[in-house]
């Protein structure tokens, strides 16, 4: 606690910043206050709880026809989110970088310790390995973001918590087609079609993508799918969501070194196009919600079921692939999940005070067959050769969770909570010969994370909230693939990572859609996974110890006038070893040989990020400005190099021509406006000291949108 005193210190100009806020919202609480609108955050609140009025920092990114871009991934959405790190890694082979308060920074491919759901269905698997690519910002309504304590309510692998949200369709919503092309050969088309026929309400988008990409051998092409639709059956609402991602052979130029990326930062590894480095994912599933209300109870059920394939070519020399033990060049993944999720809701009074309860349970599993082939065939390289791994993994988990929102005086409301999760990894090994072992294994983790919070109700306007819990974050079958031993089988050594969580915030809303937002938290987590080998083409993980990670964020949406809005966001955090551990030092190293310190900075987590927008909106006109600045990033354990931090101008305009038929919409953007060079993301501990992933410089991009009726 000593330590956290400092950073309260430090984060006094947070403090000091709310204190006229804190005049405002006193002026405020007369009639004519304009609300926010209230989200769902479904496991952190209730049904007719305000987001200002829960124990808890949850952001909402609102997408609107007006949104500029090519809407391909979810990480241009995500930029003014305080304590989110989401980065565009110029690279769609590899899904978006995400992090939450430095959780998920070290993972090298996909979403890790951070939940991700879209309408509801969850993208991360029963493992805590997730991914973004399906998810339409196209059809998307909104983006939650959820930090701190309470997110452990979501289970495994929760050190935040994004869900995207698609808009329900109703009478008199407008279709629109919408086509914008940019630098590098880049396309993005689509159309959306939402509304209401009868009792059908319906919102369904089908977006086609492609690039030659900025960097050599990154050329990617995505179709996608994504539908909701709804009808009022049984005295509730039913909703069938569907999604569909076809996301064929996109390159990947794979990160580079110091010297490559001062020498040429558009450039593939040599390697890349050696052995064609390349990544297919074709996924498809479904989900299907009921929601009824009767007088003071609400129930929801919830099913999901999905396939999933993924083949990937790797650049792992034959030497190494000698190995009897090695799983191969190519990763070859088929398989299918799916799951249940039961849920009650009721809302009454207890001692004469409003209280509201949710208890509910969820089950899910994932198969998957995992076969691995060496990527050559005599001389020839980046193709699929002989069979060197085939097994079946399963996981599956089974939680249960309850909590209990009761605002027990005038000026004071409790958000208690509390999740019991279990999870259960099995692996069948198909792939035995004299020199390899049946690698069959299997290993259960379970917690019990409580959580609990208290809001102050200063003013209608202003809350002072405080919050507290404990999360867990078991290993993926990524990070059980191999023992940091050389030996067979699956590292079912690895315990998972148990942190504990506190949160201190402010919150005001103002008239005119005004906002601000503080918190000051830490979390303390042991027996954190942390990479222990990199090479030949394995990664081997093991539990380091202690960590910590603590820091101050902060929001303001602030009207400047009638037609001009300035959105603020800024984010500190320290991330720190907290006790001293062992790591490779050389790219050949098995066994670790060199000491982290304690006090040593936890690589891919800058201190510090900032976001800056001004929103300008003259009648049918649209202008707006925004800076992304990020501090330097330590890119390994030891930091022996580090990315350079940036700032980097993006500017945008857009007309809308309004007519009897509908609406013409053309938009601009220029991204990187004067032409920096900087990372725009890392790889963190590669083996070969390829860390780095160059960001683009400067970028153009057009586009027409149709809108009508």
């Amino acid at each position: 606690m000593r330590r956290f005193i400092p950073l309260l210190r430090h984060s006094s100009f947070i403090v000091a910043g709310a204190l006229p806020v804190t005049a405002l919202a006193q002026a405020a609480e007369a009639p004519g206050i304009e609300r926010l609108p209230t989200v769902q955050v479904q496991a952190a609140r209730g049904q007719r709880v305000a987001d200002v009025d829960l124990p808890a920092s949850i952001s909402t990114v609102q997408l609107d026809d007006e949104v500029i871009g090519t809407l391909a991934q979810v990480s241009e959405a995500l930029n003014g989110v305080p304590g989110l790190l989401a980065r565009d890694r110029q690279n769609l082979a590899q899904d978006t970088q995400l992090s939450i308060r430095g959780f998920g920074a070290r993972s090298t491919f996909g979403v890790r310790g951070v939940r991700v759901l879209v309408d509801g269905v969850p993208a991360t698997m029963p493992d805590g390995q997730g991914q973004l690519s399906h998810a339409s910002l196209l059809s998307a309504q909104r983006i939650e973001v959820l930090r701190g304590p309470f997110s452990a309510l979501y289970g495994n692998s929760s050190g935040g918590v994004v869900q995207v949200w698609s808009a329900d369709g109703a009478a008199g919503d407008p279709w629109r087609a919408r086509v914008a092309a940019g630098s590098d050969a880049t396309l993005s088309a689509g159309a959306q079609l939402r509304g209401q026929q009868g009792p059908l309400r319906y919102n369904l988008a089908a977006n086609h993508f492609e690039t030659a990409g900025w960097r050599e051998h990154s050329r990617a092409r995505r179709e996608s799918f994504n539908g909701r639709l709804g009808v009022d059956v049984g005295g509730g609402q039913l909703d069938l969501v569907l999604n569909y991602l076809d996301a064929p052979d996109a390159q990947d130029p794979l990160g580079l070194t110091r010297a490559q990326v001062n020498a040429n930062p558009r450039q593939a590894t040599a390697v890349a196009t050696q052995y064609n480095t390349r990544k297919s994912v074709r996924q498809g599933q479904a989900g299907l919600v009921f929601t009824r209300t009767e007088g003071a109870q609400t129930w929801r059920a919830m099913g999901y079921a999905g396939q999933r394939q993924v083949e990937q070519y790797l650049a792992i020399p034959p030497g190494p692939q000698a190995n009897p033990l090695h799983a191969g060049g190519v990763i070859d993944l088929d398989g299918g999940y799916g799951g249940l999720d039961l849920r009650w809701a009721w809302q009454g009074d207890w001692l004469g005070r409003p209280l509201e309860a949710v208890i509910g349970a969820n089950a899910d599993q994932q198969t998957q067959d995992r076969r691995g082939y060496e990527n050559f065939i005599g001389s020839d390289l980046g193709v699929r050769g002989a069979l060197s791994r085939d097994q079946r993994d399963r996981v599956r988990n089974v939680d249960q969770f309850a909590q209990v929102n009761w605002q027990w005086a005038p000026r004071w409301s409790a958000l208690l909570g509390l999740r019991h999760s279990t999870v259960r990894f099995r692996s069948n090994d198909d792939y035995i010969t004299a020199r390899n072992p049946d690698d069959s294994g299997s290993r259960d983790y379970s917690a019990t994370t409580p959580v609990g919070g208290v809001v102050f109700h200063a003013s209608d306007a202003w809350r002072v909230y405080a919050s507290a819990g404990r999360g867990f974050e078991t290993p993926t079958f990524n990070e059980l693939g191999y023992r940091n031993d050389g030996g067979a089988g699956l590292a079912l050594n690895l315990d998972p990572a148990r942190s504990r969580n506190l949160e201190l915030g402010t919150k005001w809303r103002g008239a005119g859609g005004a906002a601000f937002e503080a918190a000051v938290f830490r979390a303390d987590t042991d027996d954190e996974l942390a990479v222990a080998s990199n090479t030949n083409g394995r990664s081997t993980y093991r539990n380091i110890g202690r960590t910590r990670r603590q820091g101050v964020e902060a929001s303001l949406q602030q009207p400047l006038a009638a037609q001009l809005d300035l959105t603020l966001a800024y984010t500190y955090i320290e991330a720190t070893v907290r006790e001293p551990y062992a790591t490779c030092a050389s790219s050949g190293c098995a066994v670790p040989d060199t000491v982290v310190a304690s006090g040593s900075r936890l690589p891919g987590v800058p201190k510090q990020q900032a976001f800056a927008r001004l929103d300008y909106r003259p009648g049918d006109w649209q202008w707006a400005g925004e800076v992304v600045a990020s501090s330097d990033t330590v890119v390994n354990d030891l930091a022996s190099d580090t990315a350079a931090g940036y700032a980097l101008l993006n500017l945008e305009a857009a007309r809308n021509w309004r007519t009897a038929q509908g609406t013409l919409r053309a938009f601009a953007r220029v991204d990187n406006v004067l032409d920096q060079r900087y990372v725009g993301s890392v790889i963190v501990n590669d083996g070969n000291q390829r860390y780095f992933e160059p960001g683009a410089d400067r970028r153009y991009g057009v586009g027409l949108q149709w809108s009508w009726l």
